[in-house]
Parts: C-alpha cells; structure tokens; sequence
C-alpha cells in the first residue's frame, strides 16, 4: 500500500504535478495541475496504483467496473483485473456520454466508477447517470486523484489515492493573471471555450 506522500513524490518525479498557470476544464484558473494521465506511462506504478484503488471497493459486492474515456480507460481495466472482473468504458458521442462498442450494462450489475482526476466531477457524474439509466446500481467512485479533498458528493462513496485541494479561481479574480508573469495554458483533454 502507498501512503499519500508516497504517492505524491511518485507524481512529482514522473512530472503528473505541474505547476504554472492553467485554465481548467471548468474555465476556472489554478497554479497547478494534475496531468494524470501521464502516470499511466509507466505500468510499474500504474498497476499497483489501480490495484490499491481496487481493494477500496473489494467487499462491496462490485461485478463491473467503468470510467469515462479517455482518461479512465486504463484505470478501469486494471482495477477490473485487480478484481477478476469486466471493465468497460463509457466515451462522448456528439457530446454526450454514451456506453457504445457492444459494451452492456444489465440491471443487476453493481457498478463501480473509476476515474484518472476529479475536479468538479462533471464526467463521472455522466457514468453515474448512465449507469442508473441501465437500471444498476453504482456501489462507489474511485479515483487516483481527488482535487475537491473530498467536498465533491456523487451520492455514493468516494475513495482516492491522493485527496488534493489545489485552489482554482474564476479567470476575473486570478491573481496568476493579475500577476501578468505566466501564459495561460490550457492542458487537458476537454475543449473549453474561453
């Protein structure tokens, strides 16, 4: 098992923690950011990262487990190893989420949620409902990085690796910004309009 500062130290050598001034997926700014798909790089960290994210949720009577692509994909195979079960992901389609590529989600399954960085939870929140729709049932949300320390609610358990409250700002009252010594870059996977 890593511990928190275990894990962060990993982050920073691999460079996962950057720092800087970065417009956010929700449009918000902050002086750092979790990049974390890069952790998953390399699988001799990866892997065990999963697998310990994974034994969060053994005893909850999980039989699948999904997480929004593209960023979950990885994790969601590696903790559904860890378990000894399926791993699906669910991916955009003309910009919403949808469950696609034959993948199913049947009423009785009991789902866990992974995800590689939560913020506002906005993906997962789309999982969630996907899965509801299914008629399932979701019993957590994993995640290697909790950037809300917790203060995001999905209405089920949440479990991270690595709770990390960076503090983000509306663009108008960025003090980076305000500042003027650092470009605005806008890392991610998600457009935002500016």
């Amino acid at each position: 098992m890593y511990t928190e500062e275990q894990i962060l130290e990993i982050f920073k050598e691999k460079e996962v923690l950057l720092t800087g001034h970065f417009r956010l997926t929700s449009g918000r700014h902050a002086g750092f950011y979790m990049q974390c798909a890069k952790i998953l790089q390399y699988p001799e960290v990866a892997g065990p990262f999963c697998a310990q994210l994974a034994g969060y949720f053994r005893d909850s009577g999980v039989t699948l487990v999904i997480g929004p692509a593209t960023g979950a994909i990885i994790i969601a195979y590696e903790a559904a190893r860890e378990l000894g079960l399926k791993s699906i992901f669910a991916e955009r389609e003309n910009g919403v989420m949808a469950i696609r590529r034959g993948f199913e989600i049947r009423p009785e399954d009991r789902v866990l949620v992974v995800e590689d960085v939560v913020t506002t939870g906005g993906s997962v929140k789309e999982v969630i409902e996907l899965v509801r729709q299914a008629g399932a049932t979701v019993v957590g949300v994993g995640v290697l990085v909790d950037r809300s320390a917790g203060k995001t609610d999905f209405g089920v358990p949440l479990r991270s690796l690595l709770p990390l409250e960076i503090e983000s700002f509306e663009a108008e009252d960025c003090p980076i910004c305000k500042a003027g010594k650092l470009p605005l870059v806008k890392p991610g996977s998600r457009q935002v309009t500016p």
